[in-house]
């Protein structure tokens, strides 16, 4: 059984995207009538591998006094954390103690989220220490052909990042301090590289290595396991973001 992690915090000076609706916190902002950490939470307890949930974020109190969502603070298989310094840092401190192996992480603006996509995840993931969700561009753009995300481009495709990482162990460790290190020099190029391997990025800039080769080969530089899942549901790359993002996504649950 897993224990979910959904990083509902925010960014240093709030939120501007939330600030914009008139919303105190990010993962408060409503879709379909329902706070988007309402939504998420309810998709994983709905999950038969899940067992636990815990929400990180900075100020907890504002999220278990918010209407939508204090019956989560009810709820026996929600706990709340208080989040600590970044994504890394924060799941690192709880990953195997608050938060028991296997973990899944994913984050309270994965409001189109649905139980066949945590499945089809975590049945892919298989024993792998690290795995991260990605879906192809071509997926999405024959749903949403209209939709804007950013792209990684590999040999075989382009991948949108899908907000779903498996932690299987504490051999995990070290791709959340890699993961640290990414976002304390993600304004500097060349430490940026150093970290990521220059051997990596090449491959991925002159698109030799596939993004599953990507994944594997930074996997046996940190001495574990990698993998990334590539997932067939155009929906789970669609995060809240902005207001385009916002619209499609009530459009989507309108649809539902």
């Amino acid at each position: 059984m897993w224990t979910a992690i959904i990083l509902a915090g925010e960014r240093p000076g709030g939120d501007p995207f939330a600030a914009s609706l008139g919303v105190a916190a990010k993962a408060l902002i409503p879709v379909g009538g329902v706070p988007m950490l309402a939504r998420v939470a309810s998709t994983l307890l709905d999950c038969p591998d899940i067992s636990r949930i815990l929400v990180l974020a900075q100020d907890i109190d504002r999220l278990r006094a918010h209407p939508g969502t204090a019956w989560l603070a009810d709820e026996a298989r929600v706990e709340f954390g208080v989040s600590a310094a970044g994504i890394a840092g924060s799941v690192r401190a709880v990953a195997g103690v608050a938060a028991p192996w296997p973990v899944l992480v994913t984050t309270a603006d994965h409001a189109l989220l649905t139980p066949p996509m945590v499945a089809a995840f975590l049945g892919s993931a298989g024993s792998a220490d690290v795995a991260f969700a990605v879906v192809e561009r071509r997926v999405l753009l024959a749903a949403y052909p209209n939709n804007v995300r950013t792209w990684l481009r590999f040999r075989g495709g382009a991948w949108s990042g899908a907000n779903l990482f498996a932690l299987s162990g504490p051999r995990a460790f070290a791709a959340l301090d890699l993961w640290a290190g990414v976002e304390r020099e993600r304004k500097s190029g060349w430490r940026l590289i150093l970290k990521l391997g220059p051997g990596l990025l090449l491959g991925a800039v002159l698109r030799v290595l596939t993004i599953e080769a990507a994944a594997a080969q930074l996997g046996r530089r940190l001495g574990l396991t990698a993998k990334a899942v590539a997932l067939p549901f155009a929906e789970a790359a669609i995060d809240v973001d902005k207001a385009s993002d916002l619209a499609l996504a009530e459009a989507i649950v309108a649809a539902r």
